[in-house]
């Protein structure tokens, strides 16, 4: 039987600020960024507060690693139309809130933001996405890089380096297929489920920690509290959904019907003119005739002959 673990968004919320389980986030971003990442501290961020009223659609952590970058964690629910927009706005507040006034914009702060999305985010078949800037030549197609002095002085191999990196996690679209160790965390954030055959960094030591059945009851009681509220959420969403293709359908049902009657009434008439029309040149009426009562061109009336 598999291990229920707790759900990666309310141990953002309430258990990955804690500096001993910073390893946790360690291990998930070290697989993600394909490089060994250590935390040292967690910032503040708009929603990793603690407020009376809870967020339940959208959740998040910025956290500095060792080499001073900026990494913003965001797990979504609630399908945004603007999505991308907020990505984008994101990841350059954080540049502009993370640069002194009066520092040269070569100490810019390097920003990365992983979004994990539980909607149909955009159009796509792939459940991982990475997002990085680079320069193309208009006419030579030829990439814009760095020069040697550049890459000496701010210690970067290339252009994206110094703009934000934006990765995206489409959680409904994921399979659950395992590949390599960075499905493994993929597996876990969508199922809360760690298999004891994983092998990605840290998954294990999320699994002991994150362990519902170690939680105490007040804690139980606030984790189950919360999950009604995010089922709520959704069937509240799922709802205004239905009803608004259902108003949608009635609507459209609506024109089609207004729409079928004029036809068949402007058919009914037509064939009312064309009954006449036989009946009158069955009695020898001239042409001229019946057009003016039945208002049919001289070709129409021809073709009933």
């Amino acid at each position: 039987m598999e291990q229920q673990l707790i759900s990666f968004d309310w141990a953002i919320k309430h258990l990955l600020r804690n500096k001993e389980n910073f390893d946790i986030l360690e291990g998930f971003l070290s697989e993600l960024l394909m490089t060994d990442i250590v935390i040292l501290e967690l910032l503040e961020s708009e929603s990793n507060q603690d407020k009376k009223e809870e967020k339940f659609n959208r959740v998040d952590v910025l956290a500095k690693d060792s080499q001073g970058a900026l990494i913003l964690i965001e797990v979504q629910y609630e399908r945004e139309l603007d999505y991308f927009h907020r990505i984008a706005y994101g990841g350059a507040k954080l540049l502009s809130n993370y640069l002194k006034k009066g520092e040269p914009y070569g100490q810019l702060k390097k920003v990365v933001t992983v979004h994990i999305v539980y909607f149909d985010l955009g159009s796509g078949k792939d459940y991982l996405y990475k997002e990085t800037t680079s320069f193309e030549g208009i006419y030579q197609k030829d990439e814009l890089k760095l020069n040697p002095a550049q890459e000496n002085l701010f210690k970067i191999d290339a252009v994206a380096d110094i703009f934000p990196q934006h990765y995206i996690i489409r959680i409904d679209a994921y399979q659950n297929e395992v590949k390599n160790t960075l499905d493994e965390w993929v597996y876990f954030l969508k199922n809360s489920v760690i298999k004891e055959t994983f092998k990605a960094k840290n998954i294990l030591k999320a699994q002991k920690k994150l362990d519902v059945l170690k939680m105490n009851d007040q804690e139980r009681l606030s984790y189950e509290i919360y999950l009604e509220n995010l089922s709520y959420q959704k069937s509240v969403f799922q709802t205004a959904q239905y009803e608004g293709m259902m108003e949608g359908l009635k609507e459209g049902l609506k024109k089609g019907l207004k729409k079928g009657l004029a036809e068949g009434e402007k058919k009914g008439k037509l064939e009312g003119k064309i009954e006449t029309a036989k009946n009158m040149l069955k009695d020898g009426f001239p042409i001229i005739q019946i057009q003016k009562y039945t208002g049919l061109s001289n070709e129409e009336i021809e073709q009933l002959k």
